[in-house]
């Protein structure tokens, strides 16, 4: 068993944890509501713009729009990975790694192979855990999650779409966790660019006869760009309040490990404590004993 100064030591120092993990806790509780409040107003903008899009699908074959919804065959690809740039939060960012890590290796392993795709991290926590596992991490917006903001995801959804349109790339898909609440975040990867029917048929369709002014052809051309671009941040918040809820229970959790660890050094605090007591006491009478005898 160990002495009473090592307890001691080593309930000073799981206090003094404690504290720290009730302080990030609170602090993770806080930043949360504002980041929930920030993808919750963010939601029905989206789906808004989906709506729209789901209704002018029927002019999704105009040449003008191949670009946008043309299948190629996939000869280079283009992933973003959306994690955190700070650690404690449990297994937030070691899911979207291992889940990037499954489509390197699976369905892309072949480009990987050749260099054909590009790992575009936002956080430095997914480039770091990447290129642990050898991959090459483009981390030119890797920090961009630190201070996010419409301009800030929108210029890089415009980065993101160039390459596509420009044929660097023939696809573009985003890795990230989806907020749900607190306690649950929902490991997603989606398909970006080509835009598929089977992103448009998950909104629903509305009937209406519209009169369009411009054309529908060029209300996509405008549409298109500004959606993926809504998405991306869409995905961006997701994943900040996703990050700051795992962080939140996951500091939840240690401050109650801290306090079952506390309960089970002060007993042995006690135990040690009485034992040194008896073998006083006992010391004390075998002396007097030997100064009686």
């Amino acid at each position: 068993m160990a002495n009473q100064k090592e307890i001691r030591a080593r309930i000073s120092s799981t206090s003094g944890t404690q504290q720290i993990t009730k302080a990030m806790k609170l602090v993770s509780a806080t930043k949360l509501r504002k980041a929930s409040e920030a993808i919750v107003k963010m939601r029905p903008y989206a789906s808004k713009l989906q709506g729209i899009m789901s209704n002018l699908q029927d002019s999704a074959d105009d040449e003008r729009l191949a670009v946008y919804f043309k299948s190629r065959e996939v000869k280079s690809v283009f992933m973003i990975v959306v994690t955190s740039d700070r650690g404690l939060c449990g297994a937030f960012n070691a899911n979207v790694v291992k889940r990037a890590k499954n489509l390197l290796d699976g369905e892309y392993s072949h480009l990987v192979k050749n260099n054909k795709v590009r790992i575009m991290c936002i956080g430095k926590k997914g480039a770091e855990g990447l290129k642990r596992l050898g991959f090459d991490v483009d981390t030119t917006y890797m920090s961009t999650l630190v201070d996010i903001s419409a301009t800030s995801a929108f210029d890089f959804g415009q980065f993101a779409l160039d390459q596509y349109t420009s044929g660097n790339f023939d696809k573009v898909e985003i890795v990230y966790n989806q907020f749900k609440n607190a306690a649950t975040q929902i490991l997603t990867n989606e398909v970006l660019l080509p835009v598929s029917n089977k992103q448009s048929n998950n909104i629903a369709k509305t009937n209406s006869d519209y009169i369009f002014e411009p054309s529908k052809v060029e209300i996509l051309q405008d549409l298109i760009p500004r959606s993926l671009k809504t998405h991306i941040y869409r995905a961006f918040l997701d994943s900040l309040a996703s990050e700051h809820g795992a962080r939140m229970i996951s500091m939840d959790k240690a401050t109650d490990n801290a306090g079952e660890l506390l309960r089970s050094l002060k007993l042995a605090y006690n135990q040690a404590r009485q034992a040194a007591i008896t073998r006083e006491i006992s010391e004390i009478v075998g002396g007097v004993a030997a100064l009686e005898g």
